[in-house]
């Protein structure tokens, strides 16, 4: 069988498109790992509009009840399933997972996300899991009653030292440039904590232990002095990674691996490709912006498909 559109990605942009689709009854299937995109680790979601605060678990699930609600006959939903190449056809794309399936489908939506960049200075991979971490929300409470540093000075760093300070007795946070880059009003709230230790014109050196963490250096780039400080745990929130690997080679990429659209309609480079959220070169990485831009992408691709007919 032949899809009209398929869908990949379980975030908030991806469920957009598919209950969009749904309701135009286009003949859909939805491709996700699991539902949330990166959002499901936060503790609390408080830009989300309509809703003042909601984790990121209960986002997911609000997302997926939404879907299912709409999806009928008219969108098939695949979870657990990760899609692995995007490939041009004769009749549109063959869309193929790592269940070693492929799919027909005339038309695509890319909404896959970005995943977390990994640390790769010495010693990240080796404590990988002992003591470096990268889900404050999920392991947070592990370090209770010890000293930790945050790596990162962006929103997601600022939530992360947020949600140890509940646990930790000290949270460094290290960041490479003078300023950090947050929203002010996290920031205006954390700081306030005696517990938190903001260090700037941080660039990571080296990370130190033995079974298990037990500090880090950094260089300070104002001085170049090389300093260390003593802690048992890492939480490493230094960005993401576009999920663009299985369009590479089709559509155009940026030197970063986004993926390069029209801005004003979602297309990619190559006809019946639209591409939205995080995935893309779009800078302003936002769950509400993410659901507009997979809303427009739908749009846009509704009209195409119908003017296919």
């Amino acid at each position: 069988m032949q899809y009209e559109l398929v869908i990949v990605g379980g975030g908030p942009g991806a469920v957009a498109a598919g209950i969009y689709a749904a309701r135009k009854k286009i003949k859909s299937m939805l491709v996700a790992d699991s539902f949330g995109g990166q959002s499901i680790v936060s503790a609390h979601i408080q830009n989300w509009i309509g809703v003042p605060s909601f984790s990121g678990l209960e986002m997911a699930e609000v997302l997926e009840k939404h879907l299912r609600m709409y999806a009928g006959d008219v969108l098939e939903i695949k979870t657990g399933v990760m899609v692995q190449k995007i490939e041009k056809n004769s009749s549109g794309f063959k869309v193929t997972t790592d269940e070693n399936k492929s799919y027909e489908t005339k038309a695509i939506i890319l909404v896959s996300g970005s995943r977390r960049r990994k640390l790769t200075v010495p010693g990240a991979e080796q404590f990988d899991g002992k003591g470096v971490v990268y889900c404050a929300t999920c392991d947070a409470p592990l370090f209770n009653g010890k000293e930790v540093a945050v790596i990162g000075g962006g929103n997601a760093g600022l939530e992360s030292a947020e949600q140890l300070l509940e646990h930790a007795t000290k949270v460094y946070i290290l960041n490479r440039s003078e300023e950090f880059k947050g929203d002010l009003i996290t920031k205006e709230r954390i700081f306030k904590n005696p517990k938190l230790v903001p260090l700037v014109n941080a660039d990571i050196a080296e990370v130190k232990g033995d079974k298990f963490v037990t500090g880090l250096s950094y260089k300070d780039t104002k001085t170049g002095e090389i300093k260390e400080i003593v802690v048992q745990g890492i939480f490493v929130e230094i960005g993401s990674v576009p999920n663009s690997d299985m369009v590479k080679g089709l559509v155009d990429i940026t030197l970063s691996g986004e993926v390069a659209i029209d801005h004003k309609t979602a297309r990619t480079n190559v006809e019946g490709i639209w591409a939205a959220g995080d995935v893309t070169d779009q800078p302003y990485k936002q769950n509400n912006i993410s659901m507009g831009d997979a809303v427009k992408a739908l749009e846009d691709c509704y009209l195409w498909l119908q003017r296919a007919k």
